[in-house]
């Protein structure tokens, strides 16, 4: 599906796009391409570039890693005006070539033909008006002289409002690119603009009028990109839809130098060349599924699915039908035909099982079972399934202290704990916060729209001093409230921006005082007995409150003398 949504957006584009692969042999041709060269798509695609395509210049761009923009082509009778890029691996290594171009011979010959020829305005707007594209010619000064029928349809600005002004009444965003052609008398293409009251995002190319080396006008060809957008949004929703089988980040989207940090990476580096279980160790936002991602796409399993489960997000019998699947009538509500689990989903691939935990005792169970023998069965089903899957799990609470209570099964543990990593909080790593800073400023700069260059290094002193409880999701959302209440033209966070994000109190409420041991009983018995209240002393409802199996609820409530009576409530 992303593959057919991905070509429907390059063939609908008007420009022809061609792409070559390293070997000089065309990948990808699309229909525009087709049209203006006519050649054969069958025949071409696998084809050699300089065999195929007349006047080529792109296996030149593809040897020498320099782009070529707006070069003036002539094909036959065509006019063509053509941008060549390389395109570069993850590795900085130029792998293939694209060409973009469009023929203009229509566009500059119908302008002319309009403000050098007036007995033929009559015909010449018959024929603009048959174009899709918005056409508008502005003359000499700037002003426009002619739009067809379909300029009024995208910008939705009639011919009597805008024929005569200047060529800045129909820009809703941006600036007039006719103006721009009349000042440098140089082309202008693939500039995106919004038009019109509507504010439509348009695409719009304008080029320069000569007759007899004399500059007398400008003609601009407008298209609606409002298709083009749906389909791409279209295909945005569909990889977000994947996403979860897809690894996003690398070792190189890892920030931090601190030694702390480098062992964890050199640990993670070393293990993802191996199919070892990993148990990632470490606080919340401190970037477990990073790690998670970095090792699979460092991994032989690297163009394999990658599948995250947050087992805390799910409820025990949905964590456990997700995981292993199900068969058609295995539970009320089931899908017909049963529903593949999440780990045939990852075979031959990985799958990252995020705060485990969470699992209770029977997931638990039925998860080390797999992992010592390979195979699952789906939920209700009797056929066994053999799997090639590895496992990357990760938990923010002592695992070992989990199995000392009796919540989670010392066998699995094991199972899990193969190659251990920790991965330190970022209050014992401050010498990585600059660093971490400035890569969430950059990523954050594109995501608002902003140009944000700098961090002031009172904030940075601040940010080290800080103990970051929330880590690195923490520093991100600092950063990001910190950019959204600046000004659109300030381009340094300063200790203004960030005044009442991280500020820390003056004064302190007194605490309690007494042993540590003492105070966190009391103050976990008080947590509970507050919760059975909420819960109307429903065990089962309390301890999926809290968080935790009804069997350690019992042990807490024998420990802290909690009894169903009046007097407890």
């Amino acid at each position: 599906m992303e593959r057919e949504l991905f070509e429907r957006i390059l063939n609908s584009l008007i420009e022809g796009i061609i792409v070559v692969d390293s070997d000089e042999r065309i990948a990808f041709i699309n229909d525009e391409a087709l049209e203006i060269l006519g050649v054969n798509g069958e025949e071409a695609t696998g084809a050699l570039v300089r065999e195929t395509i007349p006047n080529t210049r792109l296996h030149i761009v593809l040897k020498s890693g320099e782009p070529e923009l707006n070069r003036i082509q002539y094909l036959k009778e065509k006019t063509i005006v053509t941008s060549r890029f390389p395109i570069v691996n993850s590795q900085g290594e130029v792998h293939a070539a694209m060409a973009v171009f469009r023929d203009i011979t229509n566009v500059e010959k119908m302008a002319e033909e309009v403000i050098n020829h007036k007995e033929m305005e009559g015909l010449l707007t018959s024929i603009i008006d048959a174009t899709y594209d918005a056409i508008s010619v502005a003359d000499e000064k700037g002003k426009i002289v002619l739009v067809n029928r379909a300029y009024t349809r995208i910008t939705g600005m009639s011919p009597d409002f805008v024929i005569g002004k200047m060529a800045t009444v129909d820009i809703a965003e941006g600036s007039s690119l006719h103006l721009e052609v009349v000042r440098t008398r140089k082309p202008i293409y693939n500039a995106r603009l919004k038009v019109g009251p509507n504010r439509k995002e348009v695409l719009v190319n304008v080029t320069p009028l000569f007759v007899k080396g004399e500059f007398k006008g400008s003609v601009g060809v407008v298209h609606d990109i409002s298709e083009i957008e749906r389909l791409a949004r279209e295909l945005e929703d569909t990889k977000r839809l994947l996403r979860h089988m897809k690894a996003k980040y690398t070792f190189d989207d890892i920030a931090g130098s601190s030694k702390l940090m480098q062992v964890a990476i050199d640990q993670a580096r070393k293990v993802s060349k191996t199919r070892a279980t990993v148990l990632l160790n470490g606080q919340s936002g401190t970037g477990k599924e990073l790690f998670a991602h970095a090792i699979h796409n460092s991994s032989d399993r690297r163009e394999q699915s990658f599948i995250s489960v947050n087992c805390a997000a799910l409820p025990e019998n949905l964590l456990e039908s997700e995981l292993f699947g199900y068969v058609e009538g295995a539970f009320t509500g089931a899908r017909r035909g049963g529903k593949k689990g999440l780990l045939q989903e990852a075979n031959g691939g990985t799958v990252f099982l995020d705060e485990v935990a969470k699992m209770s005792l029977s997931v638990q169970s039925k998860f080390l079972k797999f992992l010592q023998d390979r195979e699952i069965k789906p939920v209700g089903g009797n056929q066994t399934y053999k799997l090639d899957v590895r496992v990357i799990a990760a938990t923010n609470v002592s695992l070992e202290k989990l199995v000392a209570s009796g919540e989670f099964l010392p066998d699995l543990y094991y199972r899990l704990n193969v190659v251990p990593i920790v991965i330190p909080p970022l209050k014992e790593r401050p010498e990585d916060i600059p660093e971490i800073a400035r890569v969430v400023m950059m990523r954050l700069n594109q995501e608002y729209g902003r140009m944000v260059t700098e961090i002031d290094p009172a904030v940075l002193r601040m940010f080290e001093k800080h103990d970051w409880p929330g880590n690195v999701r923490e520093l991100e959302n600092v950063i990001g409230r910190a950019m959204i209440s600046m000004e659109l033209e300030e381009k340094t966070i300063r200790l203004s921006h960030i005044k009442g994000i991280l500020e820390k109190p003056d004064k302190r409420e007194r605490l309690p005082e007494g042993s540590l041991s003492a105070l966190l009983d009391d103050y976990e018995k008080e947590i509970i007995k507050d919760s059975l209240q909420r819960n109307d002393w429903n065990k089962t409802k309390t301890s999926n409150e809290l968080g935790i199996s009804i069997r350690s609820l019992y042990y807490k409530l024998e420990k802290h003398g909690i009894t169903d009576t009046q007097e407890n409530r």
